[in-house]
């Protein structure tokens, strides 16, 4: 490297001189022998050349990106060849297709003629593309259910619902390809766009469709009216007395806890009712699991606004004496 730098600085102006007449010569003839020889005839390529579908848009849609390029060798004159091969001022070339809901590919065999007679002066040698393929559907209207998107956090803890999810309506009209409106397979998700409900719930939702779906259907309607109730659900326990039921005289408990914690959720509406109740604890001995000697604890009454019930201990060990 240090050589040739020291080459260059003991270059005087004379050779300098020399050297920029030499280069300009070498590129003028470069440019001459190019220019001479893409002037010539008979000169062979592959190409990709770009293609358009094009259908009835009112009709039908296309649900997959259309293929935009076929693979061609071609044969002719250098220019035409380099105009082809860099897709200068290129138009594309196109493929009309009467009803593309009826199969989903074309041979460009089919095309060959129309081919050949859009690559003037160049010549068709070979179609190296041998199917063009495509996803294009008919455009439907259909009718879809509308259902409320309820998920583990729609609702707040505790919190139930006490009336049917009502929509109005329940019912919309959706427009788009068959394809596409297969996947929701008769029903559109409305999200709510609220967590956690903890009050009656009653709005106008604005529908909207899956990211993914957008660009392919069209809702007629813009929204829906969802409302429905909801009830609290408190938390409480009770100290219940223990009873046995059914046991024989050489059957015990193993520990006797004297009292079992009942915990639970009550409708808020039914608090006065269970004032009125007297829960008991029952172990009934034709209950038990003969297998490991053990016995669950049930209780008596058991109303329905009761939930989540669970006791303390909730499973007891029998012990058996001898005779």
């Amino acid at each position: 490297m240090s050589k040739l730098k020291k080459f260059f600085t003991n270059l005087n102006p004379q050779r300098i001189s020399n050297f920029k007449v030499a280069a300009l010569c070498f590129m003028a003839a470069a440019t001459f022998w190019a220019l001479n020889a893409l002037n010539k005839d008979d000169y062979s390529t592959v190409v990709d050349l770009p293609i358009e579908i094009i259908f009835d848009t009112g009709e039908f849609m296309a649900v997959e990106n259309l293929p935009n390029k076929i693979k061609l060798e071609i044969n002719g004159n250098g220019w035409d060849l380099l105009r082809k091969y860099f897709n200068v001022n290129e138009s594309p070339f196109l493929i009309e297709i009467n009803n593309p809901a009826t199969k989903d590919y074309l041979l460009t065999s089919e095309i060959r003629r129309g081919l050949a007679e859009s690559l003037n002066p160049s010549s068709l040698t070979a179609i190296l593309t041998d199917t063009v393929k495509f996803r294009i559907d008919k455009i439907v209207t259909r009718k879809i259910k509308i259902q409320a998107d309820t998920t583990s956090n729609t609702l707040a803890k505790n919190i139930r619902l006490t009336s049917p999810i009502e929509i109005d309506p329940t019912v919309v009209s959706i427009k788009g390809p068959t394809s596409i409106l297969q996947k929701l397979d008769g029903i559109l998700n409305v999200d709510l766009k609220e967590d956690k409900i903890n009050k009656n719930f009653n709005k106008i939702i604005t529908l909207d469709l899956p990211d993914s779906l957008k660009k392919y259907l069209e809702l007629e309607e813009e929204s829906v009216h969802i409302r429905f109730e909801v009830i609290q659900m408190l938390e409480g326990n009770k100290r219940l007395k223990l009873k046995l039921e059914n046991f024989p005289n050489n059957v015990s408990l193993v520990q006797q806890p004297g009292t079992i914690i009942m915990s639970y959720l009550i409708d808020e509406r039914k608090l006065e009712d269970l004032k009125a109740l007297e829960f008991e604890a029952v172990l009934n001995y034709n209950n038990r699991n003969a297998k490991d000697s053990t016995i669950n604890v049930q209780v008596t009454p058991k109303p329905s606004y009761l939930e989540n019930i669970r006791f303390e201990p909730e499973v007891l060990k029998l012990k058996y004496d001898k005779d």
